[in-house]
């Protein structure tokens, strides 16, 4: 009897967005290990290669998603895998009475309107090329809890509609979209420490970039995801069960 092989994503073709460091580095890293080529791209370079192929790309213009499947598909050859990491880093001031117009656009501009167009052309590109490819956006615990940051939260809330959209209309093809809502990950875009949340956090323990990369290697493979389509999974050792309560200034 032949082995199984060992590494769960052997062959694929992976982008992942937001990768200079946090979640999106953790993922990529993660990614690579487990056989897959993988270009990573942010808009400031990471401290280390790792062996990921990085690709610069500022997603707040209105063209940069295109510009970053374009080059990825030319450095690849085709793209199997999305993941969608990249989102603006968060500042505690920038709460529902003090936010701007400013702030708004930039946060949303990338977690959002280039996430949808980034996954929806990724999408069609697998099934041009008949890929049975998987898209992962990485939203939030706070796309259904207030985080006094609305353009973050509403961002999120926006990004799990665009997959269960695109999942719906990419299933019938074999492509499966799904999202992962991590919970306090330190590392991650917040300004606030993480440690800050730990009596809100049942384990008893911040997450870390590995916790949510080890879930999206499985999500994201044949093996264990095959029949996962249009659902978050939560990674935030059970923050989400209960009433979140933001820590005093």
């Amino acid at each position: 009897m032949a082995a199984m092989n060992t590494k769960l994503l052997e062959g694929e073709r992976a982008l992942v967005t937001g990768c200079a460091g946090g979640i999106g580095r953790g993922i990529a890293k993660a990614l690579l290990a487990e056989g897959a080529k993988v270009v990573g791209s942010d808009i400031v370079t990471p401290p280390a290669a790792d062996g990921i192929d990085f690709l610069p790309s500022d997603l707040s213009r209105r063209d940069g998603w295109k510009s970053l499947l374009d080059g990825a598909i030319g450095r690849l050859g085709s793209i199997s895998l999305l993941v969608h990491a990249a989102s603006p880093r968060r500042h505690e001031e920038d709460t529902p009475l003090t936010v701007s117009e400013e702030t708004w656009d930039a946060m949303t501009d990338i977690n959002l309107r280039s996430g949808f167009f980034l996954a929806r052309a990724a999408g069609l590109h697998m099934r041009e090329h008949k890929i049975k490819g998987r898209i992962l956006l990485i939203t939030s615990q706070h796309r259904q809890t207030p985080r006094n940051l609305p353009h973050y939260s509403a961002s999120k809330a926006g990004m799990t509609m665009v997959m269960k959209e695109l999942a719906r209309a990419l299933a019938p093809d074999g492509i499966r979209v799904n999202a992962i809502a991590p919970g306090s990950i330190p590392g991650g875009g917040a300004s606030r420490d993480p440690k800050d949340m730990l009596p809100n956090i049942p384990l008893g323990r911040t997450g870390t970039p590995d916790d949510v990369a080890q879930v999206a290697v499985a999500v994201l493979s044949e093996r264990f995801g095959r029949y996962l389509v249009g659902t978050t999974v939560e990674v935030d050792g059970g923050l989400g069960l209960l009433t979140w309560i933001p820590s005093k200034a």
